[in-house]
């Protein structure tokens, strides 16, 4: 069984929180294999952390069915297209992808000539993915500097000692990440993010409403629903565990209030702007969240 989410708690790509990096590119492959994007790299990495079932997944071999319905299939589409178009449309030199994950982009994306790509997650995590990386033969498409921190540690100077420069504008992401964190450490590492931005710089989250009146526990019944399927098929990610729940700032307006100014679109308006189809069953809100880019003004603090 998985624990509950406590200070200093570690994992890696098979187990607690760093399992979700395995799910999600899971579903990418799924989803790479219906031709809604394309992350020639996700089944390999999903094979290489070794989680049986969700390699068969991943490969094909198992049938998504009830684990991995058409919402989960779609909104990996969406979340994966929205990011990759974001780092694409800044155009900046500079770009720092927050807890990395399998995350490939360093690798697939056709970044502008002299892009410098900071990726950083925990020591194993970044380890893994470029040893599996190149055993595969997968060259970067820019230049790819590895940060082995833990966001819960002093990131900054590891980042800075790998060569960034927060006086460049920066692209961040912090891609599916906020929801794992303490409510007030998601607040502190938008204000990281901010201290170390240039005016000019972008960055990229998802924002996600405030819950209503017996929501969280709406959603601790649906992730556990979703769990208990898995669970069947051997594999207990116990989802409800991973999360941190509790009254937080919504990170758009709280961005607004650090400087940025924000844009964003709702999960629903992304899968129609794909021409996807809407969520048929939402028990977990998914439609209202919003994916938002923000830039730092000249003037912003």
């Amino acid at each position: 069984m998985t624990s509950p989410r406590r200070d200093g708690d570690t994992w890696d790509l098979a187990s607690s929180v760093g399992a979700t990096a395995t799910l999600a590119a899971m579903t990418r492959a799924i989803a790479t294999r219906d031709a809604l994007l394309a992350d020639p790299f996700a089944e390999p990495l999903v094979r290489a952390v070794g989680i049986d079932l969700l390699t068969r997944l991943a490969t094909g071999d198992e049938p998504p069915g009830e684990l991995v319905g058409r919402a989960a299939i779609d909104g990996a589409a969406v979340r994966t297209r929205f990011y990759d178009g974001f780092f694409l449309d800044a155009g900046l030199a500079q770009v720092v992808i927050l807890a990395s994950g399998l995350d490939s982009r360093a690798y697939r994306l056709r970044w502008p000539a002299g892009t410098v790509v900071y990726e950083l997650d925990r020591p194993e995590v970044v380890e893994f993915k470029t040893r599996t990386l190149a055993g595969l033969g997968a060259e970067p498409t820019a230049e790819r500097r590895v940060v082995a921190a833990d966001l819960r540690d002093d990131w900054p100077t590891s980042l800075r000692a790998a060569g960034f420069d927060p006086a460049r504008p920066t692209a961040w992401s912090a891609e599916g990440l906020l929801g794992y964190l303490p409510p007030e450490a998601q607040d502190r590492l938008l204000d990281t993010i901010t201290e170390l931005s240039a005016p000019g710089s972008r960055v990229a989250t998802e924002s996600r409403p405030t819950p209503r009146p017996g929501e969280e526990d709406r959603t601790k019944q649906s992730l556990n629903r979703i769990s208990e399927l898995f669970r069947s098929a051997n594999f207990d990610p116990d989802m409800a565990k991973l999360r941190y729940f509790g009254e937080r700032n919504e990170a758009a307006p709280y961005l607004v209030g650090l400087g940025w100014e924000v844009a964003g679109r709702t999960v629903r308006e992304l899968l129609a702007e794909y021409g996807l189809p809407p969520l048929e069953q939402d028990a977990l809100r998914m439609a209202d969240v919003r994916y938002v880019r923000g830039t730092l003004g000249v003037t912003a603090g």
